[in-house]
């Protein structure tokens, strides 16, 4: 009997985990990535041999037996990589005005750490943290009790913005302003982002926190490795720039404007715009291409990767999130003068227990506007006013960072730079934004991406579908997957593979 064949557009977290799981179960997968190297924002990069991450820089729930963990036992994953823990007792630190709060791990602690800098705040910090596990545990992002089909998992918290809840429960004005101090992590804007996605994020992280030792492209070579192992194949070079259809379904790809690869299914990793502008067909009709390409998207980043002298900077087991205003939310609109207005700083993990660090990278918020006058160039070959501008940008970002580590600049070897069109040429994400479509609770659905489309044997997945982050992703896979296995089996393959380990 012939396996039906699978061919998945791109090779991210998305992409790669389809891929592993109908390799899995039968299916002859193709992956096809466009670029060198696989991954998406698992991609990793070398300069001088220092080692920098791009996109996945820490992950959360991975401690024996929770959520993430029980997942990547089941990809096949867990075996080839190295999880360092970040500090249980402040993983985050936000700064705001010149003030540090840690956030620790679990309940007790976080509550009994945030009380220690608000102690009135008790009883609030309380019903805030409750009210966190109770919107993240209403959802298989939580509880891997069942696939849904909609990432609108509580509507009264996918309709509520994270600033209204959080003020109707926390009476203290800076307080509130603390617990949003990781916003950049899923580039939240004040009335607009769902408290769902706030809620999914605190508590994945809240769980546990890790870095991956050596990087997260071991995540994406991990799962190269078990797509092979079953059959299936990755590769690289190979842009998608059609996908054929009849009058009734996709029958194929094109790869490089020449190469025809036929197929049963398609599976697209990439940004939803995308997929569509492979698509020539009356089935996708011109009023859901519409809504799609109205879809906002997060604002993008620009990166300064460090690479420090030797010894010269301890390695920080934490995450550092610093505002340069009152407050973190805004931080997306600034002019020449106000930026950055915040930042996140880290280190990588290059060994398990490092004492100093080798390499680091700042992230601020970057409008694609600032850098649209080289929109139509190719990396490498920008010009130097655009290099002029980086360095411009790098350095008031180095500046900012050093009134709270203090002549950081003197222990910096080298550093390298990218901007929205870097993100947007290495993972074709629109407009560079770091997140893919941004949460609105004004749009509601309107600003949803499903899974299906309207060719019956085409797909979507990544980041775009259900949530962003490697959790939200694998959820959206297993979603995605279900359209060929259905939930329970898969759902019923993690268990299976979980009780193996024990």
């Amino acid at each position: 009997m012939c396996k039906q064949r699978v061919v998945i557009i791109g090779s991210g977290m998305g992409g790669l985990s389809c891929g592993v799981i109908l390799a899995k179960n039968g299916y002859e997968v193709t992956v096809l990535e466009q670029g060198t190297q696989v991954g998406g924002c698992l991609q990793c990069f070398s300069r001088r041999r220092a080692r920098f991450e791009t996109g996945m820089h820490f992950v959360g729930s991975a401690a024996e037996g929770q959520t993430l963990d029980r997942l990547l036992q089941y990809l096949e994953i867990k075996k080839d990589i190295l999880l360092a823990p970040l500090d249980r007792d402040g993983y985050d630190v936000v700064c705001l005005d010149g003030q540090r709060y840690r956030f620790a791990n679990g309940r007790e602690a976080f509550i009994e750490q945030m009380a220690s800098y608000f102690p009135h705040q008790r009883q609030q910090l309380e019903v805030y943290f409750d009210l966190v596990e109770r919107v993240a545990g209403a959802s298989s992002l939580h509880s891997l009790k069942h696939a849904e089909s909609d990432a609108a998992i509580n509507t009264e918290y996918q309709l509520r913005s994270v600033n209204e809840v959080i003020d109707s429960v926390i009476t203290n004005p800076l307080l509130a302003k603390v617990l949003v101090g990781s916003l950049p992590l899923y580039a939240a804007e004040k009335d607009k982002t769902p408290f769902s996605t706030h809620a999914f994020i605190m508590d994945f992280y809240n769980q546990s926190a890790y870095r991956v030792v050596g990087g997260s492209d071991r995540i994406a070579a991990s799962m190269v490795r078990t797509i092979e192992k079953y059959g299936g194949r990755v590769l690289t070079h190979s842009k998608v720039t059609k996908i054929i259809c009849d009058d009734t379904h996709a029958t194929g790809v094109e790869i490089n404007g020449s190469t025809y690869i036929p197929c049963d299914y398609v599976i697209s990793d990439a940004h939803p715009m995308r997929t569509l502008e492979l698509i020539d067909s009356k089935l996708i009709r011109p009023a859901f291409r519409n809504r799609i390409n109205a879809i906002p998207q997060t604002i993008g980043g620009f990166s300064v990767y460090l690479e420090f002298k030797d010894e010269a900077v301890p390695y920080q087991n934490y995450n550092f999130y610093c505002y340069n205003e009152e407050t973190p939310w805004g931080c997306e609109t600034y002019d020449e003068e106000s930026w950055p207005k915040g930042y996140l700083y880290m280190h990588f993990c290059q060994e398990p227990q490092p004492r100093y660090a080798k390499t680091g990278v700042i992230i601020s918020y970057m409008q694609m506007k600032d850098v649209a006058q080289w929109s139509g160039t190719t990396v490498g070959h920008r010009g130097d006013d655009y290099e002029a501008f980086k360095r411009q940008k790098a350095e008031q970002l180095i500046k900012s960072v050093e009134l709270q580590f203090p002549h950081l600049r003197d222990k910096i070897k080298h550093y390298y730079t990218s901007t929205p069109l870097t993100y947007r040429d290495y993972t074709g994400t629109e407009g560079g934004g770091m997140y893919g479509i941004a949460r609105d609770i004004h749009l509601g659905a309107a600003c949803r991406v499903p899974h299906r489309t309207k060719i019956p044997n085409v797909w979507q997945t990544g980041q775009n579908i259900n949530s962003h982050g490697i959790l939200g992703v694998i959820v959206g896979t297993i979603v995605t997957c279900s359209e060929l296995l259905t939930a329970e089996r898969i759902y019923q393959q993690i268990i299976e593979a979980n009780n193996i380990e024990h």
